[in-house]
């Protein structure tokens, strides 16, 4: 039997969502075929989630090593190698990314190594290959790549990297300079600091973390102090030059009227969706103000055989979101199971040091939502900080809507926030009241037993 089309399915990019949409889609028995045009795995394998939570552990290790002073031990000659280290990253990468392509070869995905662009609705190109390639669905799954000002709008702009770049870095600079407010400039503001480097975010608003709970930017903010890190705050870079020292080879102007020297510059000014040369237009595929490429709740565009899922439709810049919005696209579409991923009370996690675990409304949001609500909150030394010399403080927050009780919200700053936050997202997920949470025995001594004993 003759075909129409090459392919049943065709993904563009083969990061987490593209990935498993491909895999699921080609075990229903369709003819898949996927193209990735830099390594299998996308942001989260290779410079993302997992590299980055590699260099959370190791920057953490250093804190750890001088909070044991107080538990009795003592360290002599204690080093640390960051190419050695960074060099053991890469290597589990490149064996998570292998791991990718052979999970689609597999399952009988075509792969092609090359960047995919449209050439119509039903059409693409690969670069490097003469032919063209054609399927009667297409999925769009190219996720997010970081934004920075062009020379024009930030002069010397050049001069810095992106938080792509740090996974590149097989030595560690004196100083650094890091522009930016949100979850990604955070963390790696506490990386490079716990890894010994002299930190400096520098930040246009007066607090970061925008989009989370008032109590959550708070502590964040005051934890970055804690941590020895310089937040210069309602500030902007305007200019970066080079300055005559080795050690400090860029000098970064500030709108304040600082200037700092420094040996690295760190744009981590947001990211955007991965659309540009995407050849978006000849489809016909709509874009929003941002790039993004826009969807309804089954992820499909206003063209009628081609859907996108993850970072690149701009709705939740989440690994497990992507992977999740994949699968649904792959069963909906050729698995007869049809069924769609909502995006309320998604739990979510930053690892700053202490890191943050959050799920559901923030207060303001609960407010405008819901009017009424009632906050439980509590503030304290964790059991393991007494002993050392960390004066952080473990944050708890709870929201409750007071019509009917329900839990609309928990956020949290402090050890193990991410892990804790995972299991009280099921709970809020499936609508778990107040009373729910008292009713709860503690597990004693926890942290984690303060979010079932607060009143």
């Amino acid at each position: 039997m003759a075909h129409k089309f090459d392919f049943d399915l065709f993904v563009i990019g083969a990061g987490s969502g593209g990935v498993r949409a491909a895999r699921i889609t080609a075990q229903s028995g369709a003819r898949v075929g996927i193209a990735e045009e830099y390594r299998y795995g996308g942001t989260c394998v290779i410079r993302g989630c997992i590299p980055k939570k590699y260099l959370v552990y190791a920057s953490d290790y250093g804190k750890k090593l001088k909070e044991a002073s107080g538990y009795g031990w003592t360290f002599e000659g204690v080093s640390y190698d960051h190419n050695r280290f960074m060099t053991s990253v890469a290597n589990e990468v490149e064996r998570l990314s292998q791991i990718y392509r052979r999970n689609l070869e597999n399952a009988g995905v075509r792969l092609f190594d090359g960047r995919a662009t449209f050439v119509d609705q039903n059409t693409l190109k690969i670069d490097g290959n003469d032919s063209y390639i054609s399927a009667e669905k297409i999925l769009v799954a190219t996720g997010g790549t970081p934004w920075r000002p062009s020379e024009i709008e930030l002069p010397g702009v050049s001069k810095s990297i992106t938080s792509n770049e740090v996974f590149d870095l097989r030595t560690l600079p004196s100083s650094v300079a890091i522009s930016g407010g949100g979850y990604i400039a955070v963390e790696f503001a506490h990386i490079f600091a716990g890894l010994g480097v002299s930190t400096t975010l520098i930040y246009r608003g007066e607090k970061v973390l925008k989009q989370f709970d008032e109590d959550i930017r708070t502590e964040v903010h005051e934890n970055l102090s804690r941590s020895g890190i310089r937040v210069v705050t309602q500030s902007n870079i305007t200019e970066i030059t080079d300055s005559n020292c080795a050690t400090y080879p860029y000098r970064v102007s500030l709108s304040n009227g600082q200037r700092i020297d420094t040996g690295l510059v760190v744009m981590a000014t947001g990211r955007i969706p991965n659309t540009s040369g995407l050849g978006c237009e000849r489809a016909g595929i709509e874009l929003g103000s941002n790039g993004e490429i826009k969807v309804d709740y089954t992820s499909k565009t206003n063209v009628a055989n081609i859907w996108a899922v993850g970072d690149v439709t701009d709705r939740v810049q989440l690994t497990p979101v992507a992977i999740r919005e994949g699968h649904a696209f792959a069963d909906s579409e050729f698995g007869n199971r049809v069924w769609n991923f909502g995006h309320d009370n998604i739990a979510t996690a930053v690892f700053s040091q202490p890191e943050v675990g959050t799920v559901g409304c923030t207060e303001a949001e609960a407010k405008r939502i819901y009017g009424e609500v009632k906050v439980f909150k509590t503030k304290f030394r964790s059991m393991k900080q007494i002993l050392s010399s960390d004066e952080t403080r473990v944050m708890m927050k709870i929201i409750v809507r007071s019509s009917d009780d329900l839990v609309v919200g928990v956020h949290m700053v402090g050890s193990d926030s991410a892990e804790i936050i995972q299991a009280i997202g099921i709970a809020v997920k499936n609508g778990v009241t107040k009373a729910d949470f008292d009713r709860t025995c503690a597990v004693h001594p926890t942290v984690a037993e303060e979010l079932v004993t607060m009143r």
